[in-house]
């Protein structure tokens, strides 16, 4: 009896599903359910960005001196590194670097985060001030949140501002988490 026939129908069966899944999971400006900066200057919103609050992933609970650095890569995707400390300041140091790309026809605003090949995650800058010191990262499920700034603490009332603008996109912030940070540059030395 041949059973490689069977075997490599199946296969060509869930790839196919996976296939169809994944063009199905595509991210689109028409799907997207937050609000999307109008424009975003790419150049400008690359760096580091300290991770203020969060309602956090499974990865990112319990993190200290969270750092997200976005870089332009040659090919138009984003190279991000995303360091923290896990458990505490002490705590030992982590690092991923997903791989971001730019959606085309989202004013460079809604990106598909790659952590794991093929499967893109929807990334949407939902607040940008115009100086780009503060941003909002939103998801149109409206399960995860994170508001940066370029500096390591904000002034309490400003970060209410922020939590309130999440607040408006439909989330639950009773989930909201504040990620403690010290003073550190973005390289994470010490500042003296």
């Amino acid at each position: 009896m041949n059973t490689r026939k069977p075997a490599r129908a199946t296969r060509w069966l869930l790839a196919a599903a996976l296939t169809a899944w994944l063009t199905g999971c595509a991210i689109t400006p028409q799907k997207v359910t937050v609000p999307v900066v109008p424009s975003l200057d790419l150049q400008r919103f690359m760096g580091a960005w300290y991770v203020i609050g969060v309602i956090p992933t499974f990865l990112e609970r319990d993190i200290y001196n969270a750092v997200e650095s976005y870089e332009l890569a040659p090919d138009g995707t984003v190279k991000t590194t995303f360091t923290f400390n896990k458990g505490g300041f002490d705590g030992p140091a982590k690092r991923m670097q997903p791989r971001g790309f730019v959606v085309e026809g989202s004013n460079q605003a809604v990106w598909g985060m790659q952590f794991v090949w093929p499967i893109k995650a929807e990334f949407v800058v939902s607040h940008v001030d115009a100086q780009y010191t503060e941003t909002i990262i939103a998801r149109s499920a409206r399960d995860y949140v994170w508001i940066m700034a370029r500096t390591p603490t904000l002034p309490e009332a400003r970060y209410q501002d922020l939590v309130a603008k999440v607040n408006a996109m439909g989330y639950d912030t009773r989930k909201l988490v504040k990620v403690p940070q010290q003073a550190t540059t973005a390289r994470g030395a010490a500042t003296r």
